[in-house]
C-alpha cells in the first residue's frame, strides 16, 4: 500500500493511515506501506537546495530547518499519542535534519548542486516521514519499523533524479521483507533506493507509485495498492467535467496510454514492475476507503467501453518542419530524432505525410527554444526551408483497448469535434489502436475534452 504526500499531508492524516493499516493488518492481511514526504516538503527542498547554491545564504537554511522541524514535530505529537514513541520519532527527525542542515550549509559555500546531491536532499522528505508513520502504527498497538527504500533492498543504476531499479532488487526486497511481515508492518520510504556502492539515488518525481510497484513485485504481492486524494482513474478530470467518473476495471496496457497523456494519477513507469510480475494493481482513496476504486488487470476488455476515457496534455508545443529538399531525402528524419535527443528534446507526437514534404512534431513546451535551435543548427535551407512552431496548443487523447479493429470509432471522434466547431491541427494514432491523439488550439481544448466525454457517454 502506498499513501501519498496529500495521504500524509499532516498529523491528522498520518493517524488516519495508520488507522487504515491497522485495520487491513487485523483483518489478516500481510502488508507493507510506502509512504511520500508530507505535504509540500519535496517541493521545499528543491527549492531551498537551488535558491542556496546561488546565494549562499546560510541564514537562509536556517530559517528552513527550523520550518521544517517544526512541521515534523506538530506532526509527531497529534500523529503518535506514546510518550516513549514520540521520544524515538523525534529522536529520528532531529538525526536526520542535522544530517540535512549540514549538507544545505556545505551547498551555500561550495556554490554548486549536483544531480548526485539533489537526489540526496531531496530524499530527506520521505526519509523524515517514515518514522512518523510508523511511530504512529506502533501507537495503535501493530508492530512496524521504517526503512528507506534502500535498505528495503531498491538497488538501482546511477543515474540520479531518474534511476531504474537492477534486476537484483526483487531478489533483495523479498529477502529483506518477506520474513518480516507476517509479524510487522514495514512503512518504506517512496521515492528513493541506492546504487551497488550505497548511494542515494531516485526515482524521479512522484516515484513513490514506482516504488510501491517494485516492492509489491519483489514480495510476490497479491494486489498493489495506491491511496490518492482521487477515486481512482477516472474518465476525465473532474475539474474539466464534474460528471466524470471513477473507471472501475482498466488494462495495464489502458492505464499505461493514460498516464504517457497527461493523467496524473500514475507516473508512467509505476505499472511496469506489475505488468512484468503479473499483479493487480488498484487505486483507491485514502478518505473514501470503503470505494472500490480502479482495478488494473492484464484482461483488456473490447466488447463494453469502445473509450474509457479522454485525457488532456498541456504545456506543449508544436513544431512544423517542411521543405521541398525532404522529399526522397533518406536520413532526414532520423537527423531530426538525434538532433533533439542530443539537445535533451522528448518527443511526445509525431505526424509525417506521404509526401515527406513536412514532418509535425509535439514536444513540452519548455523544450521549444533549444528544439527548434536543434533542428535549424543540423539543416540548411537545401533541406528544411521553414521550421514553424506554435506554442498555443493542447493534445488530447482519446483511450481504450476496445478501439481496437471496431470501426468507427475515428470518424465518430472527428465528427462530434467537426458539429462542435473544433478544428484539429495534427492526428496521431499508433498501430496499437489503443489511442487516437490529436493537437488542438489551447482555445478549443476544454470544449474538445467535454464533447467526447459526452459522445463516449463516459458521464453514464
Amino acid at each position: 500500500m502506498k499513501f501519498g504526500g496529500t495521504s500524509v499531508a499532516n498529523g491528522e492524516k498520518i493517524r488516519h493511515v495508520a488507522e487504515l493499516l491497522k485495520q487491513y493488518y487485523e483483518d489478516g492481511n500481510e502488508l507493507i506501506a510506502v509512504t511520500s514526504a508530507l505535504g509540500g516538503v519535496t517541493d521545499g527542498l528543491f527549492s531551498v537546495a537551488n535558491e542556496v547554491s546561488a546565494s549562499g545564504r546560510v541564514s537562509h537554511v536556517k530559517e528552513f530547518m527550523a520550518d521544517l522541524k517544526k512541521k515534523h514535530y506538530d506532526a509527531i505529537h497529534i500523529a503518535i499519542d506514546s510518550d516513549s514513541l514520540r521520544s524515538a520519532a523525534i529522536d529520528a527527525i532531529d538525526s536526520r535534519i542535522d544530517e540535512l542542515e549540514k549538507a544545505l550549509t556545505g551547498i551555500c559555500y561550495l556554490g554548486e548542486l549536483t544531480p548526485r546531491s539533489i537526489d540526496y536532499i531531496s530524499s530527506y522528505g520521505e526519509r523524515l516521514a517514515a518514522p512518523i508513520v510508523s511511530g504512529s502504527v506502533q501507537s495503535l498497538g501493530v508492530a512496524s519499523q521504517a526503512f528507506t527504500g534502500g535498505e528495503a533492498g531498491i538497488l538501482t543504476d546511477c543515474n540520479y533524479g531518474n534511476a531504474r531499479p537492477l534486476e537484483q532488487s526483487y531478489d533483495c526486497i523479498f529477502n529483506r521483507l518477506d520474513p518480516l511481515i507476517k509479524h510487522i508492518v514495514p512503512i518504506v520510504t517512496g521515492f528513493i533506493g541506492q546504487d551497488e556502492l550505497g548511494i542515494i539515488t531516485t526515482l524521479g518525481r512522484s516515484g513513490s507509485d514506482f516504488s510501491a510497484s517494485i516492492i509489491g513485485a519483489g514480495v510476490n504481492a497479491d494486489e498493489i495498492w495506491l491511496w490518492k486524494e482521487v477515486q481512482g482513474i477516472m474518465t476525465t478530470d473532474p475539474k474539466i467535467v464534474p460528471e466524470a467518473n471513477s473507471i472501475p476495471q482498466i488494462s495495464y496496457i489502458e492505464a499505461m496510454e493514460l498516464s504517457y497523456f497527461g493523467a496524473k494519477v500514475l507516473h508512467p513507469r509505476t505499472i511496469e514492475p506489475a505488468i512484468k510480475h503479473k499483479i493487480p494493481v488498484r487505486v483507491k482513496n485514502t478518505f473514501e476507503p470503503d470505494f472500490e476504486g480502479t482495478l488494473i488487470v492484464a484482461e483488456q476488455n473490447q466488447i463494453e467501453d469502445v473509450v474509457k476515457a479522454v485525457t488532456l496534455i498541456n504545456k506543449v508545443a508544436l513544431i512544423n518542419i517542411s521543405g521541398a529538399g525532404m522529399v526522397g531525402n533518406i536520413g532526414t528524419a532520423a537527423r531530426v530524432f538525434s538532433a533533439l535527443a542530443n539537445a535533451g528534446v522528448n518527443i511526445i507526437m509525431i505526424s509525417q505525410g506521404s509526401s515527406e514534404a513536412n514532418m509535425s512534431l509535439v514536444i513540452t513546451e519548455e523544450h521549444l527554444d533549444s528544439a527548434v535551435a536543434a533542428i535549424n543548427g543540423e539543416f540548411d535551407n537545401s533541406v528544411v526551408g521553414d521550421v514553424a512552431y506554435d506554442r498555443d496548443v493542447c493534445v488530447v487523447a482519446v483511450v481504450g483497448a476496445g478501439m481496437d479493429g471496431i470501426p468507427g470509432v475515428s470518424g465518430k471522434v472527428f465528427n462530434s469535434l467537426g458539429i462542435a466547431g473544433i478544428n484539429i491541427i495534427m492526428i496521431s494514432q499508433g498501430s496499437s489502436q489503443h489511442n487516437i491523439s490529436f493537437v488542438v488550439s489551447s482555445d478549443d481544448a476544454i470544449d474538445a475534452i467535454r464533447t467526447l466525454h459526452k459522445e463516449f457517454e463516459l458521464d453514464q
